[in-house]
């Protein structure tokens, strides 16, 4: 894997690069509720907005396109972002008409697998907000633990993958 995914598939949606044709519809699901959340994105998040955020794409910032399951309607966007130290974050937002149907918990767990499968003991990180219980909820979901530690930008704390142990006991 290199830092673009070429294309993933789970049961309900098909994870690809981020491209130019899908401006439009990137505007359309990054409303109040996304641009309030994530830092850098401007509000109102326009058509240009979403043109020059897949045209910088690349290098140390990486965003991916979940779609449907056939590849057409855009879900929303994981980013994968290199940062020091060999580390990556994991962030993400979704179209507010497919909030609560698994999946973004889902596609999160799909993007993670995949990065930590190509790169064997590198250390996945997420931010969220500790008031943005929906979000922490969903990195719970993908495996991800609270460190403690504020993360790098104010207000965020910082989360991090665990890969599930290849064993487990069952009790009876």
């Amino acid at each position: 894997m290199t830092d673009t995914l070429l294309a993933l598939s789970t049961d309900h949606c098909r994870i690809t690069p981020l491209l130019a044709d899908d401006a439009r519809a990137l505007a359309a699901i990054t409303d109040e509720t996304v641009t309030s959340r994530v830092h850098f994105l401007p509000a109102p998040f326009t058509e240009a907005d979403a043109r020059a955020l897949i045209a910088g794409s690349g290098g140390g910032d990486v965003f991916h396109a979940v779609r449907d399951a056939s590849g057409v309607d855009l879900y929303g966007v994981i980013g994968v972002h290199r940062r020091a130290g060999g580390e990556y974050e994991i962030g993400y937002w979704f179209a507010a008409r497919v909030r609560g149907q698994g999946i973004a918990t889902e596609s999160v767990r799909a993007v993670v697998a995949a990065l930590a499968a190509s790169r064997p003991g590198t250390r996945i990180v997420a931010e969220c907000h500790p008031d943005n219980e929906p979000s922490r909820a969903l990195l719970r979901r993908a495996g991800f633990v609270s460190t403690g530690r504020p993360g790098k930008r104010p207000g965020r704390i910082l989360m991090e993958w665990r890969a599930a142990p290849a064993w487990r006991i069952d009790v009876c």
